[in-house]
């Protein structure tokens, strides 16, 4: 059986494994037009902050690595199209072209930084985006020789990217289309977030919020300056966009493969497209969401890793379904953390949920203890069911463990009265005596009492 992977990150690098294993005898072939294969892409803010300095400690497998297992890895090998009906794919190299056979195809192709359409957006040598080792290298590399830096958008990469740079000394500018930072949150958590990182000492930043950018200005092929709809003309030695991805859905789209509403590729639980023998995995496939059921669309490295096993399971003659996503995110900016889970409120009323939330602020151990911290942490129920639907912690390092015990319930689709009988562990260094998580439901509980009584 000859098993091709066209993409070689996190998910292919994963289902070329995982079918290997399962097929030992199959010819398993990963297709990558990257220089490098199977590396923590998410691992890169903190390499250009300088957590470690050598760029191979985000490589996972080496291509020897692979090879030593019976997997052929073939590295700047770009895909230009797959042919369903004799079931080949098209290689590109450089100065040659190849058919290659597959009996099973798994497309793992990813996603790519959006370049927003700005005057100058190509112009320049010091505009970044970062998706692969080499962009983490450029950006390190301009970092250490520059002063005042630009990030264009204020997500979880810009955030990160915020924090490396500020622990640099660099003066940091962000510029934020939307009137909040952090807009897959609610409005008032995104709000205590801008507030939390304002009152952090550490660094010299500023967020430009509800501003479009519209031209990159400078001279020598190098951006000087940033030019804003409102008239802002910023000073800069640097930009990184960070305007969020998009699917690598291309080869797949002209191979006549369904593209889902989301605008990735459409797949069923079995990771299989809408063509036999053809599945799809990673940030290039579109998801289904727990808790609401439709199909979405969420890039993480973790959902990358499940679907690339569930795919490989099932083109290799094993069976796996793959359920779907919460969407369940954790990042950490100057000290604050940030996570959460499901539906936000305002998801949930689009949706068509009756949403109803509780906002508790808390340590997240017993205030004594000399390592408390201060979180704030909202869950969001559905008034008519008591249905748990998602929910949002920021503040101190304890906030993501909230977070990660509401993805169990929400799995579970549990209600608020359900979880009010959870058993939570408590010590002084862990947890307050009623856990936060139990004192939002609580509130839920009373808030729902209240409403039946009406």
């Amino acid at each position: 059986m000859d098993i091709v992977i066209i993409g070689g990150v996190a998910a292919g690098a994963k289902a070329a494994a995982k079918a290997k294993r399962i097929q030992p005898d199959a010819n398993v072939k990963i297709y990558t037009d990257e220089n490098h294969v199977s590396y923590s892409s998410c691992g890169l803010p903190y390499f250009i902050e300088g957590n470690f300095t050598d760029y191979r400690t985000l490589l996972v497998r080496s291509v020897e690595e692979f090879a030593a297992s019976g997997i052929d890895v073939y590295l700047n090998s770009r895909v230009e199209k797959i042919l369903p009906i004799q079931k080949d794919i098209l290689i590109a190299r450089e100065n040659e072209a190849e058919l290659v056979k597959y009996d099973k195809l798994i497309i793992a192709t990813g996603a790519r930084a959006k370049i927003p359409q700005i005057k100058g957006v190509n112009k320049f040598n010091n505009i970044y985006t970062l998706r692969k080792i080499e962009d983490g290298i450029k950006i390190r590399n301009k970092m250490l020789e520059s002063s005042v830096v630009t990030i264009i958008g204020s997500g979880y990469i810009g955030l990160e990217l915020l924090e490396a740079f500020v622990k640099n000394g660099l003066r940091v500018n962000v510029i934020e289309a939307n009137k909040k930072i952090m807009g897959s949150f609610d409005d008032d958590i995104s709000d205590l977030i801008k507030k939390r990182l304002e009152s952090s000492s550490i660094g010299n930043f500023e967020f430009y919020t509800g501003e479009v950018v519209t031209e990159f200005i400078g001279e020598n092929n190098n951006v000087k300056s940033v030019k804003t709809e409102s008239g802002k003309e910023i000073q800069t030695d640097m930009v990184v966009l960070c305007a969020g991805v998009e699917p690598n859905i291309e080869i797949a789209k002209d191979a006549g493969i369904e593209i889902g509403p989301t605008g990735a590729i459409r797949v069923n639980k079995l990771m299989h497209t809408s063509i036999e023998d053809i599945f799809a995995c990673g940030d290039c496939a579109e998801k289904k969401h727990i808790v609401s059921g439709r199909p979405v669309w969420i890039p993480l490295g973790s959902t990358a890793n499940k679907e690339g096993r569930c795919a490989a399971m099932n083109a290799a003659g094993e069976y796996c379904e793959f359920e779907g996503v919460l969407g369940s995110t954790v990042t950490r900016c100057l000290n604050t953390t940030m996570s959460k889970t499901g539906l936000t409120e305002e998801e949930a009323k689009e949706v068509g949920f009756s949403p109803i939330s509780a906002l508790v602020l808390k340590t997240d151990r017993v205030a004594y203890m000399p390592e408390a911290g201060d979180i704030t942490l909202k869950v969001v129920a559905d008034k008519v069911t008591g249905l748990l639907l998602g929910g949002q912690a920021i503040g101190a390092v304890g906030a993501d463990k909230r977070i990660n015990t509401l993805t169990s319930a929400l799995i579970g689709h549990l209600t608020v009265e359900a979880f009010n009988n959870n058993d939570l562990t408590y010590a002084p260094p862990y947890s307050t005596t009623i856990d936060p998580l139990l004192n939002a439901m609580q509130i839920l509980t009373a808030k729902m009492a209240k409403l039946r009584q009406n």
